[in-house]
């Protein structure tokens, strides 16, 4: 991953995380692809990428509420992702240790998306705090 955008400042775990994350879910979508299936390979590699990708336009956003939009636009594609792991998981497409890591990392990624965006709205935008 290019330097420059790893010293981004606060965001650098985040951005770290979501990108280790996404590389991670090439793994899961390279099988499905593997086994033909298709449209499941599709979704999780669209919104366990996605992550990432928001995260990225999030940290050179125009303004805070952009900069809450997008980290929300990632939390949003996080419990997509943490849906389609779900059900890849209980329809016996991954092991469940694959699942069980991959879902840790989601999770992960959820709280501290949520954080950032509480923080940030308790910091710069307390009118919209409570929104």
């Amino acid at each position: 991953m290019n330097d420059e955008f790893m010293n981004e400042g606060n965001q650098n775990i985040i951005v770290s995380k979501s990108y280790a994350f996404a590389l991670k879910i090439i793994e899961p979508y390279k099988f499905l692809i593997d086994k033909k299936e298709y449209v499941m390979s599709k979704q999780i590699l669209r919104c366990g990428t996605s992550i990432g990708a928001n995260i990225h336009e999030a940290v050179s956003s125009e303004s805070k509420k952009d900069f809450i939009h997008k980290l929300g636009i990632a939390v949003k594609e996080t419990r997509e992702t943490s849906y389609w792991l779900n059900l890849l998981n209980d329809g016996k497409f991954i092991t469940a240790e694959k699942f069980s890591e991959l879902i840790k990392d989601c999770d992960e990624l959820t709280r501290i998306l949520n954080s950032i965006i509480l923080t940030t709205k308790e910091r710069y935008l307390p009118d919209i705090h409570n929104s």
